[in-house]
């Protein structure tokens, strides 16, 4: 596949947002992209038709019929599979760019650290939901948890970020583990949105350069 698969990681309040639409203005005028390619912003869940019917499940079920641990996990695992294969596998086919708010790293954060349940059933899911895709780089937004906080504290949460402190805690716990053991690229996210952007473009102009160099 000749295209390239970016993702924003974080939790909730860390700017995924703010930086998903800076990235998306920057990256077609940022001289990485081959001229013909064209990027695809996308988000999980909920990157497909399918997947925003799923995302509100997830996030807004119906009633008082909330998803539980391993329904939610297989839910999450469900749009996954439909979104590698509707959209991200057909865009890297045709050598396009994707850019995507969370990926399998926020399953394993959030179902296997904050939700305590087995990483390895986790991990094989992830295997057979992605087919084998990965990200060419995964763009880690670190901030602390009061920060997370802090910043949502004037919004209405989700059925996820309500969850409370305890769960965000081990949440934001697994996502700096998962940070090192698969060599994600670490931003300090406690700091004016402007420089957070110009770091993440720093570390994908030097990410793709050391990668032309590898090729030379």
């Amino acid at each position: 596949m000749s295209g390239r698969f970016l993702v924003l990681e974080g939790i909730d309040g860390c700017g995924k947002t703010t930086q998903l639409d800076y990235l998306a203005q920057w990256l077609p005028t940022s001289g990485l992209m081959p001229r013909e390619s064209i990027l695809h912003i996308t988000r999980e869940p909920g990157g497909t038709s399918l997947g925003e019917a799923i995302r509100n499940l997830l996030l807004h079920p119906p009633g008082a019929n909330w998803p539980e641990p391993t329904t939610e996990l297989l839910l999450y695992a469900a749009d996954r599979a439909q979104h590698v294969s509707q959209l991200i596998i057909p865009a890297l086919e045709k050598g396009d760019w994707v850019l995507s708010d969370r990926f399998s790293g926020s399953t394993l954060a959030y179902q296997g650290f904050g939700r305590n349940l087995d990483v390895t059933i986790i991990e094989q899911l992830e295997e057979i939901a992605t087919s084998g895709i990965t990200p060419d780089l995964t763009l880690f937004l670190d901030i602390p948890i009061e920060e997370s906080i802090g910043r949502r504290a004037s919004m209405v949460d989700d059925r996820i970020e309500a969850e409370g402190h305890a769960f965000l805690s081990r949440v934001a716990m697994g996502f700096s583990f998962l940070a090192t053991k698969r060599e994600w690229v670490s931003i300090n996210a406690n700091q004016q949105p402007e420089m957070v952007s110009e770091m993440l473009k720093d570390e994908l102009v030097n990410f793709f350069a050391s990668k032309k160099d590898q090729c030379a």
